[in-house]
């Protein structure tokens, strides 16, 4: 079985993939400092709890926006799978497609597996993937799967963070739908709570509207991360959602990688 990881700024997600079937996933705080054994012990019990033993993992993936953490990411692959990981976008496992920008080397590793597994998603047409993350990106993706560029904007929780942080008397609320459609708040944490959440909607309708304008063809829109299903629920943006969006990509790369052997 395959042990995909993907390393985000906020989360590291795990994913056990039987060929192309997702078994299990787990995600877990990044922390650059957590060493191979940590991982394990926390990873052991959970492979347990979804009847899984780590003698099943026989692969294991990594892409990663962290290069802290990479290492002991390898060393939990090599002391405990006894595998040497696969690291997304390095030899051998280059992208397989064409990053078609000006900083090829600057695309961010979850980006460019996003746009491997919307182009698996959704093959010969154009695609606008929208990755609500610590950034919110918006990529662009040709009908031949190439990566053509897009935006990046602050994420919803960082943005919130940084104005709590700046406002000595504002506090902390959670990120949800409105209860109701008004955008006039009556109370300070109802209006902030319209100021982000529709402050987010009106960013992202504007943002696509202006891409495919742009690009002036018909476009799939697909939206990952955890904020993708509340947006969508007043709002209807997108025309899927994915959750498992970029741990389906390093799957496609290395079963792409298995068969070109």
């Amino acid at each position: 079985m395959l042990l995909a990881i993907d390393v985000g700024n906020t989360n590291v997600k795990f994913a056990l993939f039987e060929q192309s079937r997702l078994r299990a996933r787990w995600r877990i705080v990044t922390d650059d400092r957590r060493t191979a054994d940590e991982y394990m012990v926390w990873l052991d019990q959970l492979l347990r709890i979804e009847g899984h033993d780590r003698a099943d993992v026989d692969a294991v993936i990594i892409s990663t926006v962290v290069p802290r953490a990479l290492h002991n990411l390898q060393l939990l692959a090599h002391k405990y799978f006894g595998v040497d990981a696969l690291i997304a976008g390095r030899d051998p496992v280059g992208w397989g497609i064409a990053l078609k920008v000006d900083e090829p080397q600057s695309v961010g590793a979850d980006r460019a597996v996003n746009a491997i597994s919307a182009q698996a998603a959704v093959p010969g047409l154009d695609k606008l993937v929208i990755s609500f993350g610590t950034a919110t990106t918006l990529d662009h993706i040709g009908p031949d799967g190439a990566y053509l560029g897009g935006i990046i904007a602050p994420g919803v929780n960082l943005s919130l963070e940084a104005l709590v942080a700046a406002a000595a008397k504002l506090p902390r609320i959670a990120i949800e739908a409105p209860a109701n459609p008004s955008v006039i708040g009556r109370t300070t944490e109802s209006q902030m709570l319209i100021g982000v959440y529709w402050g987010y909607v009106s960013m992202i309708e504007g943002l696509i509207a202006r891409m495919k304008a742009e690009i002036g063809k018909p476009l799939t829109v697909i939206a990952t991360g955890g904020l993708a299903t509340l947006f969508q629920e007043q709002a209807h943006l997108f025309d899927r959602i994915e959750p498992d969006l970029t741990l389906n990509g390093l799957m496609h790369l290395y079963n792409q990688r298995k068969q070109a052997i």
